[in-house]
């Protein structure tokens, strides 16, 4: 962070001005528009504002390849601040062509990655009360070979302990138990449901089509997801995130004011 903060205060706007006159412009740029507009009308006035904005250098996009990543536990200490932040994440060599793709979404969804009732919220919030918000996500590139796994928690300076051995040992139960039918049935209905309202949101689906050109998809790529998630048994579930999760491996960061909290309630 102090490295970033010394960067950005090294920055002149004779250094920005040059950034943008070496860089910006619009040879290879894509549009994206959604709602009732004349298509027509759109692309004319498209071509008259950006037509003649032309890039000084080509583009080449910067590329995330997969790196195996040394697990580590850091306690960060923020004194006076009230709440603590708990996040754990581990690097996978999986993009979103990988054939355990949708298994890891289907699964994360469950871990904690878009309802109350997943396992990390059961667990945690609902259960122990550790933590006033806890989740889950599931990233895998689109372009090179990297995702990762990962988690959040808010609590309590006093919980860091406590909420960290509570997330261990739910993604230790997922890999060596897994999930049940029941709760593979729930979680399908609610990302299923999820999906629809997306697209629902002009937003989203914006973002959604934008990314669509970037990549040379159209929407079938989505609905070929959404099909294998819905085809996916539980065991080949169960067994995808047993191959590929495993706390002894992900790095853990915890911010807080531990050294205040954690000498208050010392006997």
């Amino acid at each position: 962070m102090q490295e970033e903060i010394a960067s950005l205060k090294a920055v002149s706007l004779d250094d920005v001005k040059q950034f943008y006159k070496e860089n910006y412009g619009a040879s290879e740029a894509t549009a994206s528009i959604v709602g009732d507009f004349d298509k027509p009308s759109a692309n004319a006035k498209l071509t008259q504002y950006f037509g003649t904005w032309k890039s000084p250098s080509k583009y080449e996009r910067i590329t995330y390849p997969y790196k195996s990543v040394k697990p580590i536990d850091e306690n960060i200490n923020t004194p006076d601040k009230a709440n603590a932040m708990f996040l754990a994440s581990l690097p996978l060599q999986i993009n979103d062509n990988h054939p355990d793709y949708a298994a890891m979404v289907i699964g994360n969804f469950m871990i904690g990655g878009g309802f109350l009732n997943s396992r990390l919220a059961t667990r945690i919030r609902q259960k122990e009360g550790l933590s006033y918000g806890v989740g889950s996500w599931f990233r895998a590139s689109s372009q090179d070979d990297s995702g990762e796994f990962g988690a959040y928690a808010i609590y309590a300076p006093e919980n860091r302990d406590k909420l960290q051995a509570a997330f261990v040992e739910e993604i230790n139960k997922v890999i060596k138990e897994g999930f049940t039918q029941e709760e593979l049935d729930a979680a399908r209905s609610g990302w299923i449901q999820s999906q629809v309202v997306n697209r629902a949101q002009d937003r989203s689906l914006l973002g959604k089509l934008a990314n669509n050109l970037r990549l040379d998809r159209d929407m079938m790529w989505d609905k070929a997801v959404e099909e294998k998630i819905m085809k996916l048994s539980v065991a080949e579930i169960n067994q995808t995130l047993a191959k590929h999760l495993d706390p002894s491996k992900m790095v853990y960061v915890k911010a807080g004011d531990f050294e205040k909290a954690i000498k208050e309630v010392k006997p």
